[in-house]
């Protein structure tokens, strides 16, 4: 009998019983742990894409109650309301992506509220191209944490994640069949969890040791 494939919505588990803390993030989960005792009211968080930053963000959310917002989309209209209660908790997302003039006038007001600011970032400030002077020397001031590629335990937990997200059942054969097989990146194990899910609803097929050694062997070739 075949069994029927429902594209369900996925679900993403950003709780703390959801994160998984190895030698390449537990620094960051420190600083998180350690709030409001920081030694300083900011904190950089940066790495690759998918390293887990945002987990961690709303997981210190989740401890001050702070307010996450993507910089992006952050303007002065939000910037005037985050900062408008007395120690306003912040965390941005994309830290990188934000409007230089904006992202400036929400450190300072917040700062100036007593504040705790939380941003992420793919690098690090020391890298960004910036060019107020006084954000530069502000964001370089920072606390810069950088959480690093995946080691063996970290990436078959983020391996499990994935699926879990996507509602996905797989057997602890098929998690070190890829962790073995992979690039040490978080970017590609997002990748390849899609993939191995598009094809499983496609083709109907379980997903495997042998659908992902025949998918693996054809990103090889593409």
């Amino acid at each position: 009998m075949r069994q029927l494939t429902l594209d369900l919505p996925r679900r993403t588990a950003l709780g703390r019983s959801d994160f998984f803390v190895s030698d390449s993030n537990a620094t960051a989960v420190g600083w998180i742990d350690r709030w409001p005792a920081w030694p300083c009211r900011t904190i950089m968080l940066h790495g690759a894409a998918g390293c887990g930053k945002t987990h961690i963000a709303h997981l210190w959310c989740e401890r001050a109650s702070a307010v996450l917002v993507d910089g992006a989309t952050l303007g002065e209209e939000e910037v005037a309301r985050l900062v408008s209660e007395p120690a306003p908790c912040i965390a941005i997302d994309d830290a990188d992506r934000a409007c230089e003039l904006v992202l400036l006038h929400l450190y300072n007001a917040c700062l100036e509220n007593n504040g705790s600011l939380l941003m992420a970032a793919r690098r690090a400030p020391a890298s960004w191209t910036i060019a107020l002077d006084d954000l530069r020397s502000r964001l370089r001031a920072a606390v810069a944490i950088e959480i690093g590629p995946p080691d063996d335990a970290l990436l078959g937990a983020v391996l499990v994640k994935h699926f879990a997200d996507r509602q996905l059942r797989v057997g602890p054969e098929l998690v070190l069949f890829l962790a073995r097989h992979i690039e040490r990146s978080f970017a590609v194990v997002a990748e390849i969890a899609d993939r191995l899910d598009a094809v499983s609803l496609r083709e109907g097929r379980a997903i495997t040791v042998p659908l992902a050694r025949e998918l693996l062997a054809q990103r090889d070739h593409q």
